[in-house]
């Protein structure tokens, strides 16, 4: 566990810039959900921003009529997962924000169906208010519980994306061993789940987070995200065994067919990481847990 010292100055620093990220934004939307204080905000480049809680981190930001722009560096890194699946034709996306990310995936991959769950309904109503999330025949938004939705789940997917924050972490029952066991019963054979978590210097159950996957998952890959806090975490049901040099290839050929607008590859040659050893800083988390 990290010292509380350090995680505190750790959530200032983050605080601080967070609020000086706010202070040329024209708030355009206030709201308190069930759930979150939703802020919406525009610049004067015409960026708009999503925020949790008037202090609370930035979760979205969008360039209306451009789902190519991809503003925050883990947006541009979630993406690698498909450097694991060939050719998705169903995906799940938990946390929908303002959208971006199943946005983009549905402008590259049109043929794929894809669901995105939120738990909040005001959420999904500002996604298509503000940011223009539109929803068609094969992208579709789920007002529900996300750990419901996949336990629920009857038909498998390729990708399960796992983006689901609240105003200051990721909700616990979201992060256990139970849960992600049920992501990976959801998935295909040939599946993979990819997680955004907030690294150690933030984060105190970061180790816990990645021992729960090991726990469940064959093998985990950990992609570092250039510039930010992020970690992306994917767990793999099977022994794949990619290196970097291999895992680059493929995210390089992946964003030449389908034209990304970024060099995926780079996500990989800026932190690439494959876990043989189980991380013994970290304690699975489990269901019980959440009872005591």
């Amino acid at each position: 566990m990290m010292n509380r010292r350090l995680f505190l100055a750790a959530l200032v620093t983050l605080l601080t810039f967070c609020a000086a990220a706010r202070s040329d934004q024209k708030v355009l939307y206030e709201k308190t959900s069930p759930y979150n204080t939703i802020v919406v905000t525009e610049a004067q480049d015409g960026l708009r921003t999503l925020w949790f809680e008037k202090q609370g981190a930035r979760q979205s930001v969008v360039k209306i009529g451009d789902v190519d722009h991809l503003e925050l560096s883990y947006a541009k890194a979630m993406p690698i997962g498909l450097a694991f699946v060939d050719a998705p034709t169903r995906i799940l996306v938990i946390g929908l924000g303002g959208g971006t990310i199943p946005s983009f995936l549905h402008a590259h991959y049109p043929r794929a169906t894809i669901d995105v769950v939120d738990i909040d309904p005001d959420v999904v109503d500002v996604a298509k208010r503000f940011f223009g999330f539109r929803e068609d025949a094969k992208l579709r938004a789920h007002v529900a519980d996300g750990r419901r939705f996949i336990e629920e789940c009857d038909e498998p997917y390729d990708l399960i994306f796992l983006d689901a924050f609240g105003s200051e972490e990721i909700p616990r029952h979201l992060s256990t061993r139970e849960f992600l066991q049920a992501v990976r019963r959801a998935l295909t054979h040939d599946g993979v789940a990819v997680g955004n978590i907030w690294s150690r210097s933030s984060n105190p159950l970061y180790d816990s987070m990645v021992r729960t996957y090991q726990d469940v998952f064959g093998e985990l890959y950990i992609f570092h995200v250039r510039g930010a806090g992020n970690k992306i975490l994917v767990g793999v049901p099977r022994k794949l065994q990619l290196d970097e040099d291999e895992l680059a290839r493929r995210a390089k050929r992946i964003a030449q067919e389908r034209q990304f607008p970024h060099e995926l590859d780079a996500v990989v040659r800026h932190g690439y990481e494959r876990l043989t050893e189980m991380n013994a800083r970290g304690d699975v988390l489990r269901d019980a847990q959440l009872r005591e």
